[in-house]
């Protein structure tokens, strides 16, 4: 196969583009993507200063490499959850990914907030997936809110974000997929967030990936097997395989078609947000989930 750019012989193959492109075009394809995202969907400017969530993974490695390429004010954190195993592998390549491209590193970690991801497990009944979550949306927030940082940028990839839709669509939760997408602004006590990997799929930023010579983590969290969230993706995968291109017109057909009604319901009918008496995040409840965590941890 020959790029489809400058005809060399192509390393990557892309069904869903019906293009193939060489080492160096496929930088340029990914760049674009990128670009291409951030400009239609107004997601940040470079007088803007970013903070990227970073897990070590492939996809916030990728992001990062890329905005740094493309001269946007970036700046690193990285969450530490105390996991035994993965926790230290992911730290080790965050900060080596940082040291060897110059990206300003933070690091924030669980076990001096009192609140390591092992010993929360053993807290509660619940799956911890949605709770590690929660803490890591608090901690990345509040960072960013407390450091001067207007834009929090997430690696959220098109798998990810195809597959989000879908589990709210299963559920036809209002709440949530009125708040689905690459762009929430930032008001009453959040920054705004973006994920300016939406166009590119999960594939493509390995490829990326592993064209810039980026060493990325890849052992999975040992607490995430039999998560539902795997099972819908498979299934993306599939369908994706069938009609190549379906991932991204079902997530912009939403974007461009759906997303509105869905927020004017939430607007209209939604909880409504006031601060956290205890920590000032924003809620619904009487405390934040994150205070309520800190709570059941101390009992």
């Amino acid at each position: 196969m020959k790029c489809t750019r400058c005809k060399k012989t192509a390393a990557v193959a892309l069904p869903r583009h019906n293009a193939g492109f060489c080492p160096e075009c496929y930088g340029v394809f990914f760049s674009r993507q990128v670009e291409k995202a951030i400009k239609e969907r107004e997601l940040f400017s470079k007088e803007d200063k970013i903070l990227i969530a970073l897990s070590g993974g492939k996809d916030s490695l990728a992001l990062a490499r890329e905005l740094q390429l493309l001269g946007y004010n970036i700046a690193g954190l990285h969450i530490d959850l105390a996991i035994p195993g993965s926790s230290v592998k992911a730290r080790g390549h965050v900060e080596r990914f940082c040291s060897d491209f110059g990206v300003d590193l933070h690091v924030l970690e669980m076990e001096n907030e009192g609140m390591p991801i092992p010993e929360v497990r053993k807290k509660f009944n619940r799956p911890v997936c949605s709770v590690c979550g929660r803490i890591k949306r608090y901690y990345f927030n509040r960072f960013a809110m407390d450091n001067g940082f207007n834009v929090l940028a997430t690696g959220h990839n098109l798998d990810d974000e195809a597959a989000r839709l879908f589990s709210n669509v299963m559920r036809w939760d209002a709440a949530y997929l009125g708040a689905q997408g690459p762009d929430l602004p930032g008001d009453q006590g959040f920054v705004r967030k973006v994920k300016p990997l939406y166009r590119v799929s999960e594939f493509e930023t390995a490829n990326y990936s592993f064209l810039a010579k980026i060493d990325y983590c890849y052992a999975p969290c040992p607490y995430s097997k039999g998560a539902s969230f795997t099972f819908y993706k498979s299934l993306l995968d599939e369908l994706e395989n069938e009609q190549p291109g379906r991932k991204l017109s079902f997530y912009e057909g939403f974007l461009n078609r759906g997303r509105q009604a869905f927020a004017r319901i939430d607007q209209e009918d939604g909880e409504k947000l006031c601060p956290c008496p205890r920590c000032g995040y924003p809620t619904t409840g009487e405390i934040c989930g994150v205070c309520r965590i800190r709570e059941i941890m101390h009992h």
